[in-house]
């Protein structure tokens, strides 16, 4: 595991209830994935008011991509540990078929930032 997967754990172990712990109640559960949105949609105004910021001009936009993209890799690379104890576990078909599209998606979206970070050198006015 790596030291980022790491310190993000404990991070979110001191910042989100229940991040650490396994939930067998179904709302219990329930109550994670609300707060976890809530929690998200109230920094959302601030992410996206400190990312508008930078869209100067395209290469302004390039850093945040980046970074993004990293992110999302590492989250990527994860999901794919996930599924692959999965697999060799022979747990849930449903489980699995789950981890399998968000590790498809996942990989999506690093292509999808791919382009749009090589858009910030070949946009027209850049040259």
């Amino acid at each position: 595991m790596s030291v980022r997967r790491t310190l993000k754990q404990a991070l979110a172990a001191l910042t989100s209830p229940g991040w650490s712990r396994v939930h067998t109640d179904p709302e219990q559960l329930h109550q994670v994935l609300a707060e976890q949105t809530a929690a998200a949609n109230r920094a959302a105004a601030d992410h996206a008011t400190g990312a508008a910021q930078l869209n100067v001009d395209e290469l302004h936009v390039q850093p945040g991509l980046l970074e993004v993209r990293r992110s999302v890799l590492a989250d990527v690379h994860y999901l794919e540990g996930l599924l692959i104890g999965a697999r060799h576990r022979g747990l849930d078909a449903e489980l699995i078929e789950r981890l399998v599209a968000a590790v498809d998606t996942g990989h999506e979206l690093t292509v999808l930032l791919a382009d749009a970070a090589r858009t910030t050198i070949t946009a027209p006015g850049t040259s």
